[in-house]
């Protein structure tokens, strides 16, 4: 089977779990393809984004991947709307964990440049699957937003040890603990991200990184990746591992069904004395 009978096989099974994945020469390209619900992404979405990171990462011809949001923003977390059917199908709250553990890991170890286009939001676990990415560029009115607390949960996705490893622990704890947004100015200001651009001259950016590096020394650029992560990453998985407990736990409580009730029903949530 040729790459582009591959990849045409690739994106039409993901577009049944909301997103697409088209195999460009060197570039494999991820869009994330659920407008509606601003790119939302629910269980199975993760878990076949994590399918395609890992398929990829064994695919030799896969020189770069770049990683983007339908429409006007990146990914706005998870798809609390799907909530109840995932658990009637068995899904439990470790399963969904899991996923979302899965899926940055896979980003973060793929060995290939893994870059990242956002425009809009970058919430909740969105904001750690744009920071898993190696490059990531903004346009100027994208913003990052740690939106957990709002809902009676904590940061997820590996968010709260990349954002500290990039920018610190004081901004780690503003974003995580007040849950107000970051707009993208700000965030590169902090380090979060690679370049903020006007929204027209954002995807030409894109594309000329994504070209230098589909051109580059695979192997090279593969141990590079690997090193950066290591001087960086060092609590990553410490924090996956911290999160799934905390989280899993968060997720059964009263005040996250208060919290995502309030939000789905667009109210203000009051949480338990």
């Amino acid at each position: 089977m040729s790459n582009t009978d591959s990849a045409a096989v690739a994106a039409s099974s993901a577009s049944a779990t909301g997103f697409s994945a088209v195999h460009d020469g060197k570039v494999l390209r991820v869009t994330i393809t659920k407008p509606k619900r601003k790119n939302a992404v629910d269980y199975d979405t993760m878990v076949a984004l994590g399918d395609t990171f890992l398929a990829a990462a064994e695919d030799r011809s896969v020189r770069v991947i770049v990683l983007t949001g339908e429409g006007g923003d990146f990914c706005t977390g998870a798809d609390l709307s799907a909530t109840a059917g995932e658990a009637q199908r068995g899904i439990t709250s470790d399963m969904v964990m899991d996923a979302a553990n899965r899926l940055v890991k896979s980003i973060v170890d793929a060995p290939v440049p893994v870059i990242v286009r956002v425009k809009g939001a970058a919430a909740g676990v969105g904001v750690g699957i744009a920071l898993a990415a190696d490059l990531v560029y903004a346009s100027e009115d994208a913003y990052l937003l740690l939106a957990f607390i709002n809902i009676g949960l904590m940061p997820d996705g590996g968010a709260a040890a990349m954002v500290a490893a990039a920018a610190g622990r004081p901004l780690a704890a503003e974003m995580a603990l007040l849950g107000e947004r970051l707009p993208a100015p700000a965030a590169k200001q902090a380090g979060l991200l690679t370049a903020v651009l006007p929204e027209d001259e954002l995807d030409a950016k894109v594309e000329a990184v994504a070209a230098k590096l589909a051109a580059g020394p695979r192997r090279a650029l593969e141990l590079t990746k690997k090193a950066l992560n290591q001087a960086t990453l060092t609590s990553l998985d410490a924090a996956l591992a911290a999160e799934k407990t905390g989280q899993s736990e968060l997720l059964k409580s009263p005040d996250f069904i208060e919290g995502a009730t309030a939000m789905l029903t667009k109210r203000k949530p009051v949480f338990a004395d």
